[in-house]
């Protein structure tokens, strides 16, 4: 059955890692993608700080080739990266045995690494080899995926989750409702509109990937 791992590493020991020293304060969060033999990754936010060499500020980054600035938002700039594949690290490591990263973001205490594996045994051979490899990986919760978890899951976007997951923590889905989409758009930094649509979309998939199938002409 398909399993989720969470591990976690030292903020220096990823080849990141190099701009807390410069940046103590920043979080980077690498965008999620499937690793392959040719793109590991390329792309990952720098958040919380402003500075007009955002990229001189990964200075000294082992296992990193070249890093170039993509755009920028206020204090959120987006960063393309090329990996040194020759270098041994956790998403070495993943490429190597297939695994995808599900979520990935470092700040100045740690690394937090989440992955998906097939099975468990997959979650158990990433870590097995990350220790031979001497990457002091912590693992930090291991769970089965049922299978309506993962459809759903995989049919949702980031964003979607994001507004589901706050709208049923504040209580949106309550009777009478404990918080208004305002107030939900206010959190999440977007309009009331787009709080809607992410709702509306993202209600959609979980019904689709939950509800017993139904012929088109009972829709």
């Amino acid at each position: 059955m398909a399993s989720e791992a969470t591990f976690t590493v030292p903020a220096d020991q990823f080849p990141l890692g190099t701009v807390f020293a410069q940046l103590p304060d920043v979080t980077v969060e690498l965008e999620r993608l499937i690793p392959s033999r040719d793109v590991v990754i390329p792309y990952f936010w720098v958040r919380g700080t402003e500075v007009e060499d955002i990229e001189g500020a990964f200075s000294d980054h082992p296992g990193v080739k070249h890093i170039q600035l993509v755009d920028s938002v206020e204090n959120e700039y987006l960063l393309r990266v090329k990996w040194s594949l020759e270098y041994n690290d956790v998403l070495s490591v993943l490429t190597e045995a297939d695994i995808p990263l599900i979520k990935a973001t470092g700040t100045s205490q740690q690394w937090t690494f989440d992955i998906r594996g097939d099975t468990r045994s997959d979650v158990a051979t990433f870590h097995s080899r990350c220790r031979e490899l001497d990457i002091p990986v912590t693992l930090t919760e291991l769970h089965a995926l049922t299978p309506v978890e993962t459809k759903t899951e995989a049919a949702l976007t980031e964003p979607q989750q994001e507004a589901l997951v706050l709208a049923y923590e504040r209580g949106y889905f309550e009777s009478p409702r404990e918080v208004t989409m305002e107030e939900l758009g206010d959190e999440l930094g977007i309009s009331q509109q787009a709080v809607a649509s992410r709702l509306r979309r993202g209600t959609k998939h979980v019904l689709e990937n939950t509800l017993p199938e139904t012929e088109d002409s009972d829709r």
